[in-house]
């Protein structure tokens, strides 16, 4: 972990991100933080990089959604 204010937050929310795309079957292999937010000195919360996914990880991720 690097020395950025929202380390723990940003980690707790990647973690439940996780966790919840898991319970509906989605992996999104390229989840994770957004490095290039650490490069500022910015004091806001670093970002959550999504990244890419196929088709078919992008349907189940439509389909979750829209049953909430």
């Amino acid at each position: 972990m690097s020395d950025h204010a929202h380390d723990r937050e940003a980690l707790e929310v990647l973690t439940h991100l996780r966790a919840a795309l898991a319970a509906h079957g989605i992996t999104l292999p390229s989840l994770d933080l957004h490095l290039p937010s650490y490069a500022g000195s910015y004091h806001t919360p670093p970002l959550i990089a999504l990244g890419n996914c196929n088709l078919a990880t992008a349907q189940r991720l439509a389909t979750a959604l829209a049953s909430r």
